[in-house]
């Protein structure tokens, strides 16, 4: 059997891509022409992926379900995301809340969707986003958990994140740094060889 990957969970508006804030609140981008990749994103991304962590977007994008987006412009924008940064994979709700499913964060259906797909050690991944929901999906599977605190107007997340940052090359730093302690700390166990 093959050994589990380590990897890390993100959502997509506000972390990857400049959300449009309305009332306080973040929204997608309406079409491929308004998406705006956050600068630092394709070299903070590709820090991971050289560390060998699988890059993964789980997203809630519940305005399919009430009709003010489209499959197909939710699909156009992450193609576009994809072309542009080193993403293996998208999982995407397409529910609202009234709708009850086991999907929109913050219950955990799409990490757990992921963790089966791509064989992965959920105990050694991280999940990454900019709202409570986020951060609750990813510490119920056992990842550890980073929140990039955008200031929108709503609760901080209940369960408390592992880290707090401003952006995600902060986000990528922690992440980073919590490996190398893993790693010296794994070698420091291991007896030298006789």
């Amino acid at each position: 059997m093959a050994a589990l990957r380590r990897a890390v969970f993100l959502d997509r508006d506000g972390v990857l891509n400049e959300a449009e804030v309305r009332s306080g609140l973040p929204h997608p981008p309406a079409s491929v022409e308004e998406l705006k990749v956050f600068p630092d994103a394709a070299s903070a991304l590709g820090c991971l992926k050289e560390a060998g962590f699988l890059l993964i977007v789980v997203t809630n994008q519940p305005d399919v379900a009430r009709g003010t987006q489209t499959r197909e412009t939710v699909y156009a924008i992450n193609a576009a995301l994809a072309a542009r940064l080193p993403i293996i994979d998208f999982l995407v709700c397409w529910h609202d809340d009234v709708d009850g499913c086991a999907c929109r964060k913050p219950k955990p259906g799409l990490l757990l969707e992921a963790a089966a797909k791509h064989p992965i050690n959920l105990a050694e991944s991280f999940a990454v986003g900019d709202r409570w929901r986020d951060i609750e999906a990813g510490a119920d599977v056992g990842c550890r958990t980073v929140w990039i605190n955008r200031h929108y107007a709503e609760g901080r997340p209940r369960q408390r994140p592992d880290a707090c940052v401003t952006s995600l090359s902060d986000a990528v730093n922690w992440i980073l740094s919590q490996q190398l302690r893993a790693e010296t700390a794994g070698n420091a166990e291991t007896p030298p060889p006789e």
